[in-house]
């Protein structure tokens, strides 16, 4: 008899298959003040995420907007997805310069469950620079990159 008798046994077979989880995660400004790209913050997020990496924090590909950011991250299961984008705000809320609130409460997030989904998010995330008018090629915009390789 299966100890959860209300979950679906295929769920285990999943969930066993994958190592650590990959989530695409997007958080954003409070009141979606435009208050991200710019070197300070970005120098923040890149210093976060090296020191994040010896302990178990993988942040990979990532796009800092005016008022968002979205960034891949994956983790050891010791730590938690909300402990750590807050623990990101934190680190970037020393570099804004602005009034607080910084920040909207919470996040969102989605497990990536295969290579295809990790390649379609990010060149959907690449692009908001260019949709948003502010570069005519995304390779333009100076407030992207990866910080880790992650693989799928």
């Amino acid at each position: 008899m299966s100890p959860h008798p209300n979950k679906p046994h295929r769920l285990d077979q999943v969930f066993h298959s994958y190592d650590a989880p990959v989530y695409f995660v997007t958080f954003c400004t409070a009141g979606r003040k435009p208050i991200l790209a710019n070197e300070a913050v970005h120098a923040a997020f890149r210093n976060y995420a090296k020191k994040a990496e010896p302990r178990g924090i993988a942040v990979g590909r990532y796009v800092i907007m005016l008022d968002h950011i979205h960034c891949f991250i994956r983790m050891a299961p010791s730590h938690t997805l909300g402990t750590t984008v807050r623990m990101m705000k934190r680190a970037l809320t020393k570099s804004i310069q602005e009034p607080m609130p910084h920040w909207q409460p919470g996040f969102f997030d989605h497990l990536l469950r295969h290579s295809e989904s990790y390649a379609e998010k990010w060149h959907y995330v690449l692009q908001n620079p260019v949709r948003a008018g502010l570069v005519e090629r995304a390779r333009d915009w100076m407030f992207q990159g990866e910080v880790v390789s992650i693989q799928f």
